[in-house]
């Protein structure tokens, strides 16, 4: 099993997101997996322009860091999603590797992979990052089996609490793919996705050519 830490913060090895991240690689290493975290803020990922060239030719129109960084996040079984609270939000680096992620929605490559995703903030809110986070990745079609968080800046030592919960979870992750765990709520999410999506992809089965014969291999549509 390959496990993947993608991780958002733009302090480096200052970041206490990091420092969450390699707790919950170090348990899927221990668990297992092989291991990779790469650090997108060292990347050059631009913003999306909305082309749809990757709903048409199934590949972007850009030229850059993201096909490498989207490369290792679909050879990958597990990911790790990790990104600090930015104003109630994940940061400007996640949210643009997000966007540029559109076709895996469209086309739920994530399926078959399971996620978790970790954030720390300085006062609070680092459930409604995991969230959101959690909820781009069962939107991909992925499974998802938690989150960790901690508010350092209201009180530092959570982070170490937090560090055990994450490498207890990256062992976890590890466990979840191996058994194929089913998470019911999250399958009805997926099922109801593909029901009120497949009309729009038959619509536009001539301008979204890639999306539309992904579908029809699927045998969504």
């Amino acid at each position: 099993m390959k496990v993947i830490g993608i991780i958002a913060s733009p302090r480096g090895k200052n970041s206490s997101t990091l420092r969450l991240l390699e707790a919950a690689i170090e348990g899927a290493y221990q668990a297992g997996a092989e291991v990779e975290i790469v650090d997108i803020t060292k990347f050059r990922i631009n913003y999306c322009k909305g082309c749809g060239s990757c709903y048409s030719k199934g590949e972007c129109s850009q030229e850059d860091d993201f096909s490498y960084v989207m490369d290792k996040i679909l050879d990958s079984d597990g990911i790790i999603f990790g990104s600090p609270n930015y104003i109630d939000s994940v940061t400007a680096q996640m949210k643009t590797l997000m966007d540029r992620m559109s076709d895996a929605k469209h086309c739920q490559l994530l399926d078959g992979k399971y996620g978790l995703t970790i954030s720390t903030t300085g006062g609070g809110g680092e459930e409604m990052v995991i969230r959101y986070m959690n909820d781009f990745l069962i939107g991909c079609g992925a499974t998802v089996i938690g989150g960790v968080g901690a508010a350092v800046g209201r009180d530092p030592p959570s982070i170490n609490a937090a560090m055990e919960k994450a490498f207890m979870m990256g062992k976890d992750l590890v466990s979840a793919f191996s058994e194929k765990r089913v998470y019911p709520e999250q399958e009805v999410i997926h099922r109801i996705f593909r029901e009120n999506f497949g009309p729009t992809i038959r619509v536009n089965k001539e301008k979204w050519a890639h999306d539309y014969l992904h579908w029809v291999q699927k045998g969504w549509v």
